[in-house]
């Protein structure tokens, strides 16, 4: 990689007639830059498709090219491109249905809005995967006849596919009404069963398993394609058109992944609810105790839990009750994070938060940006580090409340200081010169807008804020020029790219 050459394709100060010079030299990752920038004309546009077909592609699912611009038999994947933004032609996916390449039909079933005649091709293709990409992101019609495929992976993809029929999702968890799958992928190796251990072990498995090293992790047949028909179901669970009453069925099943894909439906019965907060495994309760369909009642059980992972989650559901949550704060490891329920509360309650006497609720509400300028001050003035830490980013905080925060608190508060928009020039130079240094407060201070040439001379002293400090456009420029040369290719790629990088120098650096 020509990292100068990188960083000044990203250049935003470069000039246009620069942007002509680099486009004629371009390899992937400086073609890959330069289709980043806004400012390309119409023209830059179009040399930069004819450069590499990857950045043909990415043009295309920019918007920045048409179906005129593009060649489909020069430039297959940028024509799959505009398709699958549906920006293609017809006659293009015709083509593309009965393209030699597996991988082009594969891509082309997996587009939008594909004329009829398109999908019956795809829909008949050799290759089951292709079959299978279609089953995916069709049409509920053709959903429903690929559901009667005899390949179970076919099968398998329709389940995912949100655009199933509900009737026909219930089929596929049933078998009601469908004729039994006669193939899968572990039948197609001609092999039975895979290495690999089934989650649903057959009664009378094969005596000679052989390795199936290309099929996926877990891949077992004796018969029945137990692991595919297992993850068919898995996805039926988790489709969300899949009717509620076919999805209880599974929730004493004995693969607790079934179960797993229950936890964060919103339309199940409280019995369900019930049954699987009781579930051993951590995960499905915690993932049950993040759902905002669940009712109070099972989610104050699951706010006795033994898992902290499951407590925490409880933390994150944006309907647990507020007391629940405040009595959760100091045992969950939450954390100074924005909590769903904590953004919604009232002001009334924003006031009761901001006046309990446990710190780890008032660091909870200290992580909103909007509270009102008394409550913001107030919560600036606690004692606890861990509540400043969390107040400290809150725009409108004086210059004064946060010098406060550091001499009271100091390493424990420097960092996110510095990420506080407003925080000054001179505060942010105050940081920096801090004894002892924080490596994290470097790096806020040179990513930040109001660092100044002295603070980010000390943030280059840190090797992860050194390319940050680099591109920031008030770094003087002899040092930018000087970091040109930096051995560490990051440094010099981001000193190429600083817009305050002189004209003259860029001229001379471009080829």
């Amino acid at each position: 990689m020509n990292h100068i050459l990188c960083g000044l394709a990203a250049n935003p100060a470069l000039p246009s007639e620069l942007v002509d010079r680099l486009i004629t030299v371009a390899d992937d990752e400086i073609a890959a830059e330069l289709a980043a920038r806004p400012d390309l004309g119409r023209a830059q546009v179009l040399a930069l498709a004819a450069r590499a077909e990857g950045t043909a592609v990415h043009l295309a699912y920019e918007g920045r090219l048409t179906s005129a611009d593009i060649d489909p038999v020069a430039r297959p994947r940028a024509a799959l491109a505009l398709l699958d933004t549906g920006a293609g032609l017809p006659e293009w996916a015709r083509r593309f249905a009965t393209d030699p390449v597996t991988e082009r039909r594969e891509k082309l079933a997996a587009c939008p809005d594909l004329p009829p005649d398109v999908t019956d091709t795809l829909a008949a293709d050799s290759e089951i995967a292709v079959v299978a990409e279609l089953a995916l992101w069709t049409t509920p019609d053709m959903a429903a006849r690929l559901a009667r495929h005899p390949h179970a992976e076919v099968r398998r993809a329709v389940a995912a596919n949100e655009a199933t029929p509900p009737a026909v999702l219930e089929m596929l968890l049933t078998g009601d009404g469908l004729p039994p799958a006669r193939r899968c992928l572990v039948c197609d190796r001609k092999r039975t069963p895979a290495a690999h251990a089934s989650p649903h072990p057959h009664p009378h498995p094969h005596p000679h398993p052989h390795p199936a090293d290309d099929l996926p992790p877990g891949a077992f047949c004796t018969g029945s394609h137990e692991s595919t028909v297992h993850d068919m179901w898995r996805q039926a669970l988790s489709n969300p058109a899949t009717p509620a009453r076919a999805a209880a069925g599974f929730a004493g099943h004995s693969s607790a992944l079934l179960r797993w894909s229950l936890a964060g439906r919103p339309d199940l019965p409280p019995e369900v609810w019930g049954r699987l907060a009781d579930d051993p495994l951590p995960g499905i309760r915690g993932d049950l105790a993040e759902n905002p369909a669940v009712d109070a009642t099972h989610l104050r059980a699951l706010a006795t839990d033994v898992s902290p992972d499951v407590r925490r989650s409880l933390a994150h559901n944006p309907r647990v009750p507020l007391d629940l949550l405040t009595s959760l704060a100091g045992t969950a490891k939450i954390g100074a994070t924005l909590l769903p329920r904590i953004a919604a509360a009232t002001p009334a309650e924003v006031e009761s938060l901001a006046k309990s006497p446990d710190p780890a609720v008032r660091m909870l509400l200290a992580a909103r940006r909007d509270l009102p300028p008394g409550t913001r001050d107030a919560l600036a003035a606690d004692t606890d580090a861990k509540v400043l830490k969390s107040i400290a980013p809150h725009p409108g905080l004086s210059e004064a409340r946060l010098r406060d925060m550091i001499d009271r608190h100091g390493v424990r508060v420097l960092a996110r200081v510095a990420t506080n928009p407003d925080a000054s020039p001179s505060l942010l130079e105050h940081v920096a010169r801090h004894d002892p240094p924080v490596p994290k407060a470097f790096r806020e201070v040179a990513r930040h807008r109001n660092a100044t040439a002295p603070a980010l001379l000390a943030c280059l002293t840190d090797r992860q804020a050194r390319p940050m400090a680099a591109a920031h456009p008030s770094l003087p420029v002899p040092v930018i020029v000087e970091l040109l040369g930096d051995a560490e290719g990051r440094v010099a790629k981001a000193a190429a790219a600083n817009p305050s990088l002189p004209p003259a120098m860029m001229l001379k650096l471009a080829p």
